[in-house]
């Protein structure tokens, strides 16, 4: 099939937008092994505008992996190293006086950038993680009454560490929300982990990505692109109601103290739109909803304590809720 057509028969910008956001995977595999379903989960997040929560243990190429993709998209990108001292105008920006000009002019903070990676976002206080809001949300920064527009696109990937808790300060529910996934990037495989160690051997440089040889795929235009295309992809209505009942199944599950609110549903929505438009079709199956449940829906659920010291995860309630939620023919 003609890289440039689609599976509807659509051509032009549609079709060659998915090229450039599939080849996106063979050009991060250059710098990262063996994520391809994190590499995945950001295309999607960037289709949909939404953020991305990362989870994994020091060590799995979470930072590697985002500034690969900005080095693909030929996006800006700046990190945020979170500590307890960092302080809200550290992100955001703030006024600073100039003494020649006898005024207050603006400097932007690290915020301002179309890839913001937020490193280790749980060991920074509560005050500091809320600043962040702001801009994940509106899209934009206020500073003394003047709201200032983030560039486009924009895209929060904030990581965190899920086995270390001494020192860190959980995300309220109404910071994870903001999040459209949460991703958890695993430990290699074995044949992963000797690739990589094959990789260094032979002189790889991660912080060298031009010399891994990633190179720009895509860019803004591309991505814009194949935003409007994802928005035309269709949606059966009973595809909206199966979307509906598993997220009011979450609010009635007995291992659950919060279950997903509706924009918790709209999310599901827009992520099974996307991953539809990328794997070649402009209508969402039901299998595309299963696809996209878990990275988008196991961070908006609360276990009950006791549910929780039973061993059950929010991905075996999730995954027990697809299994029993009726699926459209």
């Amino acid at each position: 099939m003609d890289p440039t057509t689609d599976n509807a028969g659509n051509t032009g910008d549609s079709g060659s937008a998915r090229a450039s956001l599939e080849a996106l995977r063979a050009e991060i595999a250059k710098a990262v092994v063996g994520q391809d379903p994190a590499v995945t989960g950001l295309a999607v997040a960037l289709l949909c505008r939404g953020h991305v929560l990362l989870e994994g243990v020091p060590g799995v190429a979470k930072t590697l992996l985002v500034r690969s993709l900005a080095a693909a998209l030929e996006l800006d990108t700046k990190r945020v190293q979170f500590t307890p001292d960092l302080m809200p105008s550290d992100v955001t920006g703030s006024l600073v006086y100039d003494t020649r000009s006898a005024e207050f002019s603006f400097q932007p903070g690290p915020v301002f950038t179309n890839l913001l990676l937020a490193d280790e976002i749980n060991r920074t206080p509560p005050k500091t993680q809320s600043s962040l809001l702001e801009a994940m949300e509106e899209r934009q920064v206020t500073v003394d009454g003047t709201p200032r527009p983030l560039p486009e696109p924009f895209l929060v990937a904030a990581t965190q560490n899920p086995v270390e808790y001494e020192g860190t300060y959980p995300l309220p529910e109404a910071q994870l929300d903001r999040f459209l996934l949460k991703l958890t990037i695993p430990l290699p495989s074995r044949q992963d982990e000797i690739d990589v160690l094959t990789r260094h051997a032979s002189g790889f440089n991660p912080r060298d990505l031009h010399a891994a040889g990633v190179r720009p795929v895509a860019g803004p235009a591309e991505l814009e692109a194949a935003r409007v295309a994802v928005a035309k992809t269709h949606v059966d209505p009973e595809i909206t109601a199966y979307v509906v009942d598993i997220c009011r199944a979450t609010r009635e599950s007995p291992s659950l103290t919060l279950g997903v609110s509706p924009r918790g549903a709209t999310a599901l929505l827009a992520t099974s739109r996307a991953w539809a438009w990328l794997t070649g079709r402009d209508y969402v199956t039901p299998d595309d909803v299963k696809a996209l449940a878990l990275p988008t829906l196991r961070h908006r659920v609360q276990l009950r304590p006791e549910a929780e010291m039973e061993g059950v995860t929010a991905d075996s309630v999730i995954n027990a809720i697809l299994a029993h939620v009726p699926v459209p023919r």
